[in-house]
């Protein structure tokens, strides 16, 4: 079976990379869409989501903010602003950061940064839900 090559790169570099990748499934604005080897060349915005990848019989899970995937024939790179595995992810620093936006959107709506507090809130819920697959 053909594999491909996936690298995940943030501002501060390289995180994540990973040969044999036999199906990498990516959460684009459009929708879910998995990529295999010989996939279309292709360029697809990212949103707040997260990365499955598959290989050799197993599966690591990536949570990411918004991005961009430049997919190959037999590589994907995607460019986001922070990436974690399921295992880097603290989850009580993850609870603490929802709690914080969950604060703000329910407090005085003129002192809030609605948009900053909505975004918090929801890559907080990415965080807690990759997690679980550990």
């Amino acid at each position: 079976m053909n594999t491909l090559t996936l690298e995940i790169v943030t501002p501060n570099g390289s995180v994540y990379q990973k040969e044999n990748v036999e199906l990498a499934v990516l959460q684009t604005t459009a929708g879910e869409m998995g990529v295999m080897h010989g996939h279309i060349p292709t360029v697809t915005p990212l949103r707040v989501g997260h990365i499955k990848v598959n290989f050799d019989n197993d599966s690591d899970f990536i949570a990411v903010t918004e991005g961009f995937a430049e997919i190959r024939r037999d590589k994907v790179n995607i460019l986001v602003q922070t990436a974690e595995t399921a295992d880097e992810i603290d989850v009580e620093r993850a609870k603490s950061a929802k709690q914080r936006a969950t604060f703000y959107l329910d407090g005085d709506k003129a002192d809030t940064d609605i948009n900053r507090a909505q975004r918090a809130l929801e890559r907080a819920n990415n965080r807690i839900e990759v997690a679980k697959f550990k």
